[in-house]
């Protein structure tokens, strides 16, 4: 009764300043490639480049580690986005037709990039229609004091930079155009919207007008007069100025490019020359061009589309052209935008272009253009970390030095850098100091690749690739020599990125992964059974490949199994490069979806669960050890296969009604004296009858946790495998032990004989069944963790013979923690008795999904820290808990409850730290721990000539993308408070 009564004690203020010091939490970068981009913009002053996306995010990176990110309010599509010339200030073109304006800025509380000015062009009722108004292309001028908007009416507004002013009177409409237009060529009353807008290179005052029927105007601003009138007749797409100024190119919807000379005189101009270049037959619009000169004589031609329509409609191209080189660049997804870094300075004779960088709608390419063949640079960051289709993810926190080398060596030898040619868009510095550890995030795929990421700072970068296919014999496409050969002819086709959707056989996709840091020797876990056991390997090798067997039903009758075949493994020897070579594969029959798995190099061992049992296999001796079916015999649709449905769908809604009966029952308190459960329910009732006004209270309101019926389908999943040395038999001898989870809250504990390494090859590995635990509530287990006599998690295998980490206290009394999908509970060891326990406090039908044991480092001192149980929700909440005690800690929203998938891929680091999905392509980054926390740390000096009442005043400035202050004054030192009030005029 009174530990009920007295179990919340009030707020310790002690307490509560070590939190404060322990725990914090923040969103603090997003790996990986954007999701649905949408527009692209460049600064060549600041060396910065701007991603907008469908969604409304605008992400700026320049340098490695210099990112700032932010997001309209407006859930709308990001159509433009044009910089401000080394101004730090970015334009943005909403497809609601509103106009953004950004700046990166540095305040208290402020984002590193703000939204400091909008603007939408207002229709004119009996003049304009809103559609007409709509804006369809922007011109930023060079000088950034003028913005030109072409829109679908075929106006031209002019705003005043960077206030957004409406410079009414100035608006350039259709009238004024047709008035010079010739009687010949008026076959309509409208041109058609505005399709392209370019300032003259060498006179600021002309810009070329390009409208969608192909009519191009060279239009002087200051006279307001039509200057040169081009008269095409095909659809507009595009223009681009020659660097002269004495020539233009422009695209059109027929897949030709013109280019048209350009006369002092007023005059009627024809184009040059006019070429198809994937022609005669039908071609696919060019969408957009651009003309470089070069100091070779030979202009450099780049374009997307254009590609026969017919042959290679469906064809995602960027052609790169210069004399008698063409090469056809050829991407797996659809291109967005493009840019070439080339020389803007005014004085310069030529542009001289050394890259082009393409986004398309799945990844970023670069390619060097300086050297021979035009090969392509490496991203050092926005990796398209979904290629191939996440599966799994994986992280190891402190990597060693030697393991962390070898795998970049591997890397290297691997994927060789095309080309030294180093990332062109480098504007900013990044101010991070470097990770004290390396850390590695490892992805799963659906192709069956295993991806190794640098993960210790902002950018991730990719380091490794291991294949598991050319192990096995998979349905490949044999007509890809064909292709090949006549891709050799015409077009001169290139494949250029790594995104690759498809996959060759689905029964491929890892499904789990496990590493040693110590020993180098990693198991990988697939979709159809297979479990590879590799170790790392500087040298190439061929080898055969051990291949065993394991029987997890162990013939039980009435079994059939409708699901997919086991992966037929290739005969005879396979050739591996320096990297992680398979060594062993172990095969589960039947052949489902491996659910968990676990490695334990120092003993040899490796144990793996599916949907029908687990196994223990002595990768050593290449025996093994032990196989347990955990199938209820009602389990009928494991039993059956994933593919068999209509014998479980009467079963399914017996339970249904079942449940909806229980639930009524309960609703009115009917209890059945024999039933377990009840007795629970009649002794927690009269509790809450004897307890006081008081306890109710302070005594937190935990749900009620329903008992779940033996025969639920999917019961017998393996959810979590722990290796642990430590107490099971008795109290004075502690030995290997493994533990086994299921779906049904079945825990399995056996004692494992495992020899010493000088008698390892006399003794075989023996397992003995220890213990079996039955939680009553019947709730999948998440995670079984084993604590030491100080209640620390044990250490990883190596760790303490190589002098790495404590030895574990082997004196006092170990337990077991048991995370279930309903709660969190501590037994001791030997005796399995319970010594405490949580029910997850919550609303209703919240349900743990991810659980971690983290080491968290006080702020103020280094030598102080503090074990904590991660736990994430199927709300989306985090939750940190004590350990051994489970007392809460603190408690976090961080994922959207309505992101199943996001939920589904987090995984959490052994610091604090966390990953998960918030798109196919993207990880979002979090921490709960205030000393250790990634985050883009970065300035950018900027210089803003234009400041206004409404917008930042100008000085150089040192920004932080984290919020906070940090400014660089070129002059006297002033104190931030000076500072501050001299960026307002």
């Amino acid at each position: 009764m009174m530990k009920f009564r007295f179990r919340r004690q009030g707020n310790d203020p002690q307490r509560e300043r070590i939190k404060q010091d322990l725990f914090a939490f923040n969103k603090t970068v997003q790996h990986g490639f954007p999701n649905q981009p949408s527009a692209l913009a460049y600064d060549p002053k600041l060396r910065l480049m701007a991603i907008g996306t469908k969604s409304g995010a605008v992400k700026v990176y320049g340098a490695p580690g210099v990112e700032f990110t932010s997001h309209h309010k407006e859930t709308a599509t990001v159509t433009q986005m044009h910089f401000l010339l080394g101004q730090g200030r970015l334009l943005s073109l909403l497809d609601d037709n509103t106009l953004h304006l950004w700046e990166i800025n540095v305040g208290e509380g402020s984002p590193g990039l703000e939204e400091v000015g909008s603007f939408c062009l207002p229709g004119r009722p009996g003049f304009e229609s809103t559609s007409a108004t709509r804006v369809t292309v922007i011109l930023l001028k060079r000088s950034c004091d003028l913005l030109c908007l072409g829109t679908e009416g075929g106006g031209v507004h002019f705003l005043e930079m960077p206030t957004l002013t409406l410079l009414d009177t100035q608006a350039l409409v259709h009238d004024h155009i047709m008035q010079s237009v010739p009687e010949e060529y008026k076959c309509g009353k409208s041109l058609g919207p505005v399709e392209s807008l370019r300032e003259h290179p060498r006179c600021p005052n002309k810009m070329l007008i390009g409208y969608s029927r192909g009519l191009v105007v060279l239009w002087n601003y200051s006279s307001r007069k039509v200057e040169n009138l081009f008269l095409g007749n095909q659809q507009l797409e595009s223009l681009g100025w020659e660097r002269s100024g004495k020539t233009f190119v422009s695209s059109h919807s027929d897949g030709s490019y013109m280019t048209w000379p350009v006369s002092s005189a007023l005059s009627t101009q024809q184009p040059s020359t006019s070429v198809i270049p994937y022609g005669p037959f039908p071609c696919k619009a060019i969408n957009k061009i651009v003309w470089r000169t070069t100091e070779s004589g030979a202009p450099l031609v780049v374009f997307s589309g254009g590609m026969p329509r017919a042959s290679y409609g469906d064809r995602h191209c960027v052609t790169v052209l210069q004399e008698k080189m063409q090469v056809t660049l050829d991407f797996t997804s659809r291109v967005i935008d493009f840019f070439t870094i080339h020389c803007t300075d005014s004085a310069a004779e030529f542009d001289n272009p050394s890259a082009l960088v393409v986004l398309l709608e799945e990844e970023l390419v670069a390619i060097d253009l300086q050297t021979v063949g035009w090969p392509t640079i490496p991203c050092p960051y926005l990796a398209p970390l979904h290629s191939s289709a996440i599966t799994c993810s994986y992280h190891i926190s402190n990597v060693p030095p030697k393991l962390w080398e070898r795998v970049v060596a591997a890397g290297l030898h691997q994927s060789p850098p095309p080309t030294h040619v180093r990332w062109p868009i480098n504007g900013g510095k990044d101010l991070a100091l470097e990770p004290k550890h390396n850390g590695l995030l490892l992805t799963g795929h659906e192709d069956g690749t295993v991806r190794f990421w640098d993960a210790s700072g902002v950018s991730l970068k990719p380091l490794y690739k291991l294949s598991t296919a050319n192990i096995f014999q998979t349905d490949c496409d044999h007509n890809d020599g064909l292709m090949q050969g006549a891709e050799e002819e015409w077009p001169p086709f290139r494949k250029v990125g790594c995104f690759d959707p498809y996959s060759d056989d689905p029964r491929l996709g890892i499904q789990k992964i496990g590493l040693c840091k110590y020993s180098g020797k990693l198991v990988v876990a697939g979709t159809a059974g297979q479990v590879l056991v590799m170790d790392l390997s500087e040298e190439m090798s061929a080898h055969v490949i051990n291949i065993a067997t394991i029987d997890l039903l162990q013939d039980r009758e009435g079994f059939t199994w409708k699901g997919h075949d086991r992966l037929a493994p290739k005969t005879g020897p396979i050739s591996f490069p320096p990297g992680f070579h398979p060594f062993l594969l172990v095969q589960c029959m039947p052949p489902a979806a491996v659910t968990a798995v676990t490695l334990h190099a120092e003993w040899n061992l490796v144990a793996f669960g599916t949907s029908h049992g687990f196994g223990l296999f002595d990768y050593h001796r290449r025996s093994p050890v032990l196989a347990r079916c955990t199938l209820h015999p009602n389990d009928s649709l494991a039993m059956e296969g994933p593919l068999s449905r209509v014998k479980s769908l009467k079963k399914s809604l017996r339970q249904s009604f079942r449940r909806i009966r229980k639930s009524r029952v309960s609703g009115k308190k009917r209890v059945v004296v024999s039933s377990p459960t009840s007795k629970v329910q009649e002794a927690n009732a009269q509790l809450a009858e004897q307890a006081g006004p008081h306890d109710v209270e302070v005594t937190p309101v935990q749900r009620r946790i329903e008992p779940r019926s033996a025969d639920d389908s999917l019961s017998g999943v393996v959810r979590c495998l722990c290796f642990a040395d430590t107490f099971l038999r008795d109290g004075t001898h502690h030995g290997p032990t493994m533990w086994a989870g299921t779906n049904s809250g079945s825990v399995y504990a056996y004692a494992l004989e495992v020899p010493s390494q000088e008698k390892f090859s006399e003794h075989s590995v023996e397992a003995v069944l220890g213990k079996e635990i039955q939680l009553m509530h019947r709730a999948p287990v998440v995670a079984i963790a084993v604590l030491d006599g100080r209640g620390n998690p044990l250490p990883e295998p190596y760790e303490v013979s190589r002098d790495l980490a404590k030895a574990p206290d082997m004196q006092g009394s170990h337990s077991v923690l048991i995370a279930s999908e309903e709660q969190f509970k501590v037994f001791t060891l030997p005796k399995v008795s319970a010594k405490t326990k949580f029910k997850l406090t919550a609303h209703e039908g919240c349900r743990v999904r991810k659980v971690a044991l983290a080491s968290f480092t006080s702020v103020s001192s280094e030598e102080y820290c503090e074990n904590g149980l991660v736990c994430l929700t199927n709300l989306g909440d985090i939750h940190v808990f004590s350990v051994p005690a489970l007392r809460p800690q603190v408690r976090y929203d961080c994922i959207r409850k309505e992101d199943i998938s996001g939920i589904a891929s987090c995984v959490f680091t052994k610091t604090g730290q966390g990953f998960y999905l918030i798109s196919p392509s993207e990880f979002e980054r979090f921490s709960l721990s205030a000393r250790v926390v990634t985050q883009p740390l970065c300035s950018v000096d900027v210089d803003r000539p234009h400041a206004s009442a409404g917008l930042r005043a100008s000085v150089p400035v040192s920004l932080q993308s984290n919020g906070t202050h940090r400014v660089q004054h070129t002059g006297d030192v002033q104190s931030l408070g000076d500072a501050e009030a001299n960026r307002h005029q």
